[in-house]
């Protein structure tokens, strides 16, 4: 094999990891009833492909490809090393593999959906749910569900860690939750979609503002979230949120691939129709009750209505930042909070704001508080520490993206 057909190959297996992932490994647990198993299983297939598919060609469909040699390598392990007798207290509560023909209709029509739901063992804290989750079901790194919840890959690798062992420790019964059962694991099941998406609308690292395969996904499961669950307000205010703000995803990348930033975007290459259904969905979720996804929803409705970046009612965005910090304390929300500050009050008051923040050690690696520090003191004039903002800014950033815009920011000072 040539050095190009090998590359071609590998290319094809990482595409097919981040596609398929989900997919093959939803299907391969619904043979082996355990999460460790199935991904051992599936991890096996895709080195399987890395060999197979060079001497073969690339097949037709690459994901039911993977499927099946990971499920045929599950039924192998459960056949030749008894694993079925081991697991059965963990992962399932009959000792019967059902045929087609004895199959239910599932609660949860989608696998992947099912899947998550099934993750999101009320058990574990809600934290560990959604690391796990993200991570075993969503294809992301350990790295990029770190950087999701702005801790350390150590920390975040011992969260998950700890985690699996406790449903192995604790023999938790894995089994596919009814639908009596689904409203106690709503709130995590929205906190792995909504990590999802923002993981992927700005990519953490990489060559790619967008990773569309991951907002797609997200976009998916929501959906299908709000047919399962059609009154509950959190998934309206999550689907809101998610239409709402991807809706400018046309806008964000010029043509020659560089960002562009809110108040340069062309609104006319908004996505008007899914920005008509979003507000649609948000005023339902904040008839409700104002929950922390009908409330990012509402600012993302503001920023969607308004006409240009400097007619934007910024008051009315600091006022639902005021509520959402009730609801939802977290540092990021004071972060964009200031922001909105400094547009509607002024760069000095935006910045007394974000100093506040200083010393908070969720945001002390997290690239934007540096961004919106140097945006702030060059409204304001301090030419000098905006560099100096910018250039820690560019040393936290990892998409390639972001950093030309930082760099090309740096330049024009």
């Amino acid at each position: 094999m040539t050095q190009p057909e090998a590359a071609t190959t590998a290319a094809a297996v990482a595409d097919a990891h981040r596609r398929e992932w989900a997919f093959v490994l939803a299907a391969t647990v619904r043979v082996t009833r355990d999460l460790d198993l199935a991904e051992e299983c599936v991890q096996e297939a895709y080195a399987a492909a890395l060999t197979a598919w060079p001497a073969d060609g690339v097949p037709r469909s690459p994901g039911a490809w993977l499927t099946t040699a990971a499920r045929r390598r599950a039924l192998d392990l459960l056949r030749r090393h008894q694993t079925a007798q081991r697991a059965l207290p963990l992962l399932v509560e009959d000792a019967v593999i059902a045929g087609p023909g004895d199959v239910e209709a599932p609660d949860v029509p989608d696998d992947r959906l099912r899947l998550v739901f099934t993750c999101c063992h009320p058990t574990l804290a809600v934290e560990a749910q959604v690391a796990l989750t993200l991570r075993l079901l969503c294809g992301l790194s350990t790295a990029e569900v770190a950087r999701a919840f702005l801790v350390p890959e150590p920390t975040m690798a011992a969260r998950i860690t700890r985690a699996k062992k406790k449903i192995a420790g604790a023999r938790i019964p894995y089994r596919e939750p009814g639908l009596e059962e689904l409203p106690e694991r709503v709130r995590a099941v929205c906190e792995v979609v909504h990590l999802l998406f923002t993981t992927g609308h700005s990519a953490p690292a990489g060559e790619e503002l967008v990773r569309v395969d991951l907002v797609t996904r997200a976009l998916d499961l929501a959906r299908m979230l709000r047919a399962l669950l059609p009154r509950d307000p959190d998934v309206a205010g999550l689907l809101a949120l998610l239409l709402l703000t991807d809706a400018r995803r046309a806008a964000r990348v010029g043509a020659r691939g560089q960002l562009v930033l809110l108040p340069e975007q062309d609104r006319s290459r908004w996505d008007r129709v899914a920005i008509t259904e979003g507000i649609g969905l948000v005023r339902e979720a904040l008839r409700a009750r104002p929950s922390r996804y009908a409330l990012l929803a509402a600012v993302a409705a503001v920023h969607d209505e308004a006409p240009s970046f400097e007619q934007t009612d910024w008051e009315e965005v600091v006022g639902l930042y005021d509520l959402l910090v009730q609801v939802w304390p977290s540092p990021v929300v004071a972060l964009n909070r200031a922001v909105a500050v400094g547009f509607a009050r002024g760069p000095a008051a935006g910045l007394v704001q974000l100093d506040v923040l200083a010393d908070e050690p969720q945001l002390a690696a997290y690239p934007y508080r540096a961004v919106a520090r140097g945006e702030l003191l060059e409204r304001l004039g301090r030419t000098a520490e905006a560099r100096t903002a910018y250039g820690e800014a560019l040393l936290l950033t990892e998409n390639a993206v972001e950093r030309e815009s930082l760099a090309r920011r740096l330049a024009a000072l």
